[in-house]
């Protein structure tokens, strides 16, 4: 069997490596930092839409390129590894939503998707709350009222998915969140992602699709997160072998000392573990099989490799890992955002073990 990359997926790889390592450079993410200005480079955005990634996954028919969310990944995966200032995980991972459950009118604007001009957003969280699956505000009489805390790019987004209660059971909706009866509260996220608390008070919705549904996003969703996370680790991981052998003490770099040299490996191996287990749930995932597994084990591998990769690659830098001036700290803060999202290690552990406790999960690995 052959685990490498298709030539196709190479391509896309390196099409996306070459663009957002040119475009984004910490000099252009100091301009959000302390919001300073908004989290979203536009430019880059037309860019990528231009070069046609932004429609990997859209159906060529509707102007995208065809492909699936194995390729889909490996985009997220190199924005992850620049922090790019684009919503390319809410919107695309979106679109694939869209594409599934949505009617003929639904699907067309996934043209608009991939040319950049329609940006979508999920909303999933609520107060006191991760589990999309427990959703509390409701739909009635084709309404939503309620409020989903820190939707990304919620402000300039041109449709929002929803999770919501319908009747006895939770669907996905689809919402304009610039209908008048929506309002958003802006708030300050420590990674500077604009976000946002969404109040809904009769506003009209249109359902997208059930349980199915929601499943579908949600465990889309995480894994992207996963993808996203397994390129800012790698990423943290080589700026800190390329410090270690550059600084000395005592006259030595101190890459050469034995316990530097120890934590880096213990890093190294975080990294490539996160990137093995986020692509099995996204090879399931693209093939279509069962993946509620291998999605928790991901989000379980986000959440532990993110905290001890931020924490050693913090300290092996002493006071430049969390120096403004230089790019590190900007990745532990994505680390934590991104290992909460969604619901902690703890909680997907859980999840995990109640799936093999019901027998619904036969342990091979």
């Amino acid at each position: 069997m052959n685990f490498g990359l298709t030539d196709e997926q190479k391509d896309i790889q390196n099409l996306a490596n070459q663009i957002l390592g040119d475009q984004v450079t910490p000099d252009e993410l100091h301009k959000y930092d302390m919001w300073a200005q908004e989290r979203f480079n536009g430019a880059l955005w037309a860019q990528l839409a231009d070069a046609g990634l932004l429609g990997i996954a859209v159906p060529a028919e509707q102007g995208g390129m065809g492909f699936g969310f194995a390729e889909l990944a490996l985009f997220i995966e190199e924005c992850g590894r620049v922090l790019a200032p684009v919503p390319a995980v809410p919107s695309l991972v979106a679109a694939l939503a869209v594409h599934k459950f949505g009617n003929a009118e639904l699907q067309a604007m996934l043209g608009g998707v991939a040319s950049g001009e329609v940006v979508l957003t999920a909303a999933f969280h609520e107060e006191h709350t991760y589990n999309a699956y427990e959703a509390q505000i409701a739909v009635s009489g084709g309404k939503l009222n309620g409020v989903k805390m820190c939707v990304p790019y919620a402000n300039i987004a041109t449709r929002m998915l929803v999770v919501a209660k319908d009747g006895a059971d939770v669907a996905l909706f689809i919402v304009d969140p610039k209908d008048a009866s929506v309002t958003l509260t802006a708030l300050k996220a420590t990674t500077y992602e604009p976000q946002f608390n969404v109040a809904f008070n009769n506003t009209p919705v249109q359902k997208l699709g059930g349980r199915d549904a929601v499943q579908y996003l949600v465990e889309h969703y995480t894994t992207a997160l996963c993808a996203y996370q397994a390129g800012a680790l790698e990423k943290m991981v080589q700026m800190t072998a390329k410090y270690s052998s550059e600084r000395e003490q005592f006259n030595v770099k101190i890459a050469t000392f034995q316990a530097v040299g120890h934590r880096v490996a213990n890093c190294y191996m975080d990294a490539k573990c996160l990137k093995l287990v986020t692509q099995q749930a996204v090879d399931r995932l693209a093939r279509g099989d069962d993946a509620a597994a291998e999605v928790h084990a991901a989000k379980m591998w986000l959440g532990d490799a993110s905290h001890r990769v931020s924490y050693a690659t913090q300290h092996l830098h002493g006071g430049m890992g969390v120096d403004r001036d230089y790019p590190l700290w900007r990745f532990a803060l994505w680390a934590k955002q991104n290992e909460l999202a969604l619901g902690s290690s703890t909680q997907h552990q859980i999840a995990l073990g109640e799936l093999i406790a019901a027998g619904n999960y036969d342990i091979d690995w």
